[in-house]
């Protein structure tokens, strides 16, 4: 009797998984998807040709810059854009490698930082009730409403009676602050099981033993997406408002200098942007998986 109770739910799971499977394939021709394709390849293609447009501006002599109707590709590549910007950035009085050390510094303190004390702040918000945690989390959630734009001039008003005018503090503490770092990582975390944090209590784990070996490693879709915000934030900054020693401003800030430098300077301006566009996008691609897993995912619940 037993054998033949087994069979039958052998059977009926058989079924059971016949019908999911018909249930998720796609009632679709095959026309339709080769229509899907074509579809996805042009907004791929629309997504894509502004980086195709800048990378061949780059490598366009300056006739063909100014040609008229302008070609989407270089005719005649060349990188003598690009050995100009490097003689002119070499002619400057601070050199190219201080004005990167600038920006790599700033960029890559700003986002450790953040990424921390976003990462724990989110771990006591999601994981643990105290008094006026709610409400300080709505007021993260009301400050990522307001524009730089909007908190520019109490941002300097503080920083300046901090004494951090013209120094790399007055773009990496605020950095540390970004309310959005710490909202995507609150929401991340209250996907993850409390049944993990007190399991690993139980065998007599820190609590930072538990952040770092046990909620840091499951959030990690989100903390990379965080970074990569982060870094296109930093590196872009110009830092012009704070930072006035030509020795301590960012290299995206030089780079513009060159890009306005009138006519002459047009095939350099256009390397300068591809200059500028490299680390972002590379960032960006080499950590794909990691923000799509991320979207997949945000909407998980215990």
């Amino acid at each position: 009797m037993s054998r033949k109770k087994k069979e039958k739910d052998v059977i009926i799971e058989k079924e059971y998984r016949k019908k999911l499977i018909k249930r998720r394939k796609p009632n679709r021709s095959v026309g339709g998807d080769i229509a899907l394709y074509l579809f996805l390849l042009l907004v791929a293609f629309i997504m894509f040709f502004p980086i195709i447009f800048a990378v061949s501006n780059a490598l366009k002599p300056l006739d063909e810059l100014f040609r008229f109707p302008p070609k989407i590709l270089a005719q005649n590549p060349t990188l003598d854009n690009f050995s100009d910007l490097f003689v002119t950035m070499g002619k400057s009085w601070v050199t190219f490698s201080r004005y990167l050390f600038n920006t790599v510094f700033i960029t890559a303190v700003g986002t450790a930082g953040h990424l921390i004390i976003a990462s724990m702040a989110a771990f006591v918000l999601a994981k643990y009730e105290f008094p006026g945690g709610q409400a300080f989390f709505k007021l993260v959630t009301i400050a990522m409403m307001f524009t730089g734009y909007v908190t520019a001039i109490p941002n300097y008003l503080i920083i300046n009676k901090l004494g951090w005018v013209d120094t790399y503090w007055a773009i990496i503490i605020p950095a540390f602050a970004s309310p959005m770092g710490l909202f995507l990582m609150k929401q991340f975390m209250e996907g993850l099981p409390m049944s993990l944090i007190e399991a690993a209590k139980i065998d007599g784990a820190s609590e930072w033993r538990v952040f770092r070996v046990i909620i840091m490693p499951n959030v990690k879709p989100a903390w990379m997406t965080l970074i990569i915000f982060s870094v296109q934030g930093l590196w872009n900054n110009r830092a012009s408002t704070f930072i006035y020693s030509e020795a301590k401003k960012t290299l995206v800030f030089a780079m513009q200098q060159i890009q306005s430098g009138g006519i002459a300077r047009t095939g350099q301006g256009a390397a300068v942007l591809v200059v500028l566009m490299i680390v972002p996008i590379a960032i960006f691609i080499f950590s794909e998986s990691q923000i799509l897993e991320t979207m997949a995912s945000s909407g998980l619940k215990d």
